[in-house]
């Protein structure tokens, strides 16, 4: 019960000092409720504006890829080097400590294979497992130009008002098949279709010509894939061009977890994204860290 004995009047309003109200610091979230506003200041560094996703979702479709044939042992070693978990419940709930406080975007599409037609998908998780969960946002894939494209855009829209009502944000995936364009148009159509229909955010590739003109049109912020494993340094390299041209992070898989040190791979990734360290400086970390591993 509440104490009625010792009701202090207050004395100090600051009636000179105006009410003060931040600006949100996400590019086109400044408008969204305070939930939603808060998961995705989990996922985006606050200070820096950055991300740094650690995809390891790629079962969903792939099975036990190289690089990820134990998640507890491969992924584990990961996460403090993280900012964010992206990943499938299944892999959650059986390979992640509860213990492990970062935040986490499901993976909420399935329904092919690496057999089949990609684009084929379907919305594979229900909004209230997604809340039991704690997931700070949903993801799917939206395949412009695929055979399954309009299902696809279905597919996105329907989480994306699914997690609206739960203040849970959806991050829009754009997937590429074999015969598509890797260009500035077709990165152009596909982000912009994907801010438009709601999503909070967009996971791209990035390319040259013309990545920061896909940005600059895109209202909403892109992280890029880390897509087909390169050299370390040329995973660097393309993490520092997309971050000087105006990416928000990455969402990097291979290029983390199939490296011969992914623990000096992910730390070298955090310093071209947070603090803008050239990829010169960046491979230097990770040659670093691969000494001390082997001694």
């Amino acid at each position: 019960m509440a104490d009625k004995d010792d009701v202090r009047l207050g004395k100090h309003f600051f009636e000179d000092i105006p009410s003060k109200n931040e600006a949100f610091f996400l590019k086109g979230a400044g408008a969204l409720d305070w939930g939603m506003q808060n998961r995705l200041s989990r996922i985006f560094n606050p200070e820096t504006g950055k991300t740094v996703m650690l995809a390891f979702d790629h079962g969903y479709f792939q099975g036990p890829t190289t690089g990820i044939e134990r998640l507890d042992l491969n992924i584990a070693p990961l996460i403090p080097y993280s900012d964010v978990l992206m990943c499938t419940r299944g892999a959650l709930r059986s390979s992640i400590s509860p213990t492990v406080c970062k935040p986490i975007v499901l993976r909420a599409s399935a329904g092919q294979s690496i057999l089949s037609e990609l684009s084929n998908e379907l919305i594979a998780i229900d909004i209230q497992d997604a809340i039991r969960l704690d997931a700070s946002a949903l993801a799917a894939q939206v395949y412009i130009g695929a055979e399954y494209e309009h299902k696809s855009i279905g597919n996105v829209t329907k989480l994306i008002d699914m997690g609206s009502k739960y203040g849970i944000p959806t991050l829009a995936v754009t997937g590429v098949g074999e015969k598509m364009s890797r260009d500035q148009r077709y990165f152009g159509l596909a982000t912009r279709i994907c801010a438009e229909i709601g999503a909070h955010y967009v996971k791209s590739y990035y390319f040259e010509p013309g990545f920061e003109k896909v940005v600059a049109a895109c209202p909403v912020p892109i992280v890029i894939a880390g897509g087909k494993k390169l050299p370390e340094k040329k995973a660097l390299e393309m993490a520092y061009k997309a971050i000087d041209q105006g990416a928000a992070g990455v969402d990097m898989g291979r290029n983390i977890f199939q490296s011969d040190c992914p623990v000096g791979m992910i730390q070298a990734v955090g310093a071209v994204v947070h603090n803008s360290v050239k990829p010169d400086k960046a491979i230097k970390i990770y040659e670093e860290i691969k000494v001390q591993e082997k001694t």
